[in-house]
């Protein structure tokens, strides 16, 4: 059997949506029916979601509209987003991962509202973090890497002692910025990651000591140079 690459770390630290949940169906859904509202292409509308709060993404989508517009569309999306949970699933090895964790070692940083992030983890039939760093607790959302370093605070630790596991590009960025170490989840092959794995299942986490091992399948995954990714 090959061996796993192997890394120590204080706390993990995950993106929710296409990292711990596979809610693409109802997202989806959702923001075709704002594009169908607005008139927009929704492939365009679509390609602005990944990582970004629902604010920045419909600012962005309707330069025009006002501040009390963009703050009615939002409530709608996520009325409309927190009640769709009929389409999410969890992504495989979430669950094992995330229950093979001490509770106070790991936490979900999202550009989903909090209502919404219980919902779907939930839904998805994973345990709710202790911490839960969500769209209303930060100014500024991916890329900045202020989610991050408020998830690393709140646990603790310090963000150069965490593994970052995200799915987007906005994400990636975000968890470079920050200091801590990033684990690209299914992530655009062009995005840059010491880690790479398709999903949770080539990650293992063994705590002890206050530190916790986590071996990364190779079979599944891309390492940059060592110097730059051990701990």
């Amino acid at each position: 059997m090959t061996t796993p690459l192997a890394v120590t770390a204080r706390a993990l630290l995950f993106d929710m949506d296409g990292t711990l949940v596979d809610s693409a169906a109802s997202i989806d859904r959702v923001w075709r029916e704002f594009a169908a509202r607005h008139g927009l292409a929704p492939e365009t509308v679509l390609a602005a979601l990944p990582g970004r709060t629902a604010r920045d993404i419909v600012a962005g989508c309707l330069p025009e509209a006002d501040g009390d517009t963009v703050a009615a569309e939002v409530a709608r999306i996520r009325e409309r987003e927190e009640a769709a949970t009929d389409a999410v699933a969890e992504i495989p090895g979430a669950r094992r991962l995330l229950t093979s964790l001490p509770a106070d070692a790991w936490a979900v940083v999202t550009s989903a509202s909090r209502t919404m992030t219980e919902r779907r983890l939930a839904a998805a039939g994973l345990p709710l973090p202790e911490v839960a760093v969500c769209a209303g607790d930060v100014q500024a959302g991916k890329p900045d890497p202020e989610g991050f370093r408020t998830a690393a605070r709140l646990l603790g630790v310090d963000i150069a002692d965490c593994l970052l596991f995200e799915d987007s590009a906005p994400g990636l960025l975000a968890a470079r910025r920050s200091g801590g170490t990033a684990v690209a989840v299914a992530a655009p092959a062009e995005e840059a990651a010491p880690y790479r794995v398709d999903d949770l299942t080539a990650v293992s986490a063994h705590p002890g000591d206050g530190r916790i091992r986590v071996e990364i399948q190779p079979s599944r995954t891309h390492a940059e140079p060592a110097e730059e990714i051990r701990r």
